[in-house]
């Protein structure tokens, strides 16, 4: 992944950009300085973790699909096993995909996790366990789309591969059979 978004080049979808951005700024900020001006925990817990989850479900639901045009989600089957599900865009379509776009949702996605990390570090240093059970939560919503967007962009590049595979596959085999079907 590149550090710099690329130049020159403007963000395809600014409205999705905005909310995936403020969403994920705005829980931060609220637990940040709620901790400093406010008095009642049960306000800063409810808060926070609503601006949490509602990060958590843009993400998920509307962010990852306009702007990297992917989707997961888990279900439980009868047997009670975990089964994950993954949806992307087609081939074309993920290779026309916006990098500032791209850039933008990966970067908040792994800084945001990495800014609640610091944050835990700190209600530790300062043994407040209270805390550390908002910044827990928040994190772990964090890291549940990091693994699930991870986990479909990878489903993403194996389905690529075995559809460039198979395609190459079957114009070898095509110009095979052409060849020998003009001797």
């Amino acid at each position: 992944m590149d550090l710099n978004p690329p130049a020159g080049e403007n963000y395809a979808n600014p409205k999705t950009c905005l909310f995936h951005v403020i969403f994920k700024a705005a829980a931060l900020a609220f637990y940040i300085l709620s901790a400093l001006f406010v008095n009642n925990f049960v306000i800063i817990f409810v808060v926070t973790v609503l601006l949490a989850a509602l990060d958590f479900w843009v993400v998920k639901n509307v962010s990852g699909r306009i702007l990297v045009g992917l989707r997961w989600w888990n279900e439980i089957n009868d047997l009670g096993e975990s089964i994950w599900k993954f949806e992307s865009l087609d081939q074309e379509s993920l290779a026309r995909m916006n990098k500032k776009d791209s850039w933008l949702f990966w970067w908040t996605l792994y800084l945001t996790a990495a800014a609640w990390i610091l944050l835990a570090i700190f209600s530790l240093i300062r043994l407040q366990a209270d805390y550390l059970l908002v910044v827990g939560v928040c994190l772990t919503l964090g890291i549940a789309n990091i693994v699930g967007f991870t986990k479909c962009r990878k489903d993403a590049k194996q389905k690529i591969q075995q559809f460039a595979s198979q395609t190459i596959a079957s114009r070898v085999t095509s110009t095979i059979q052409s060849a020998f079907s003009v001797v």
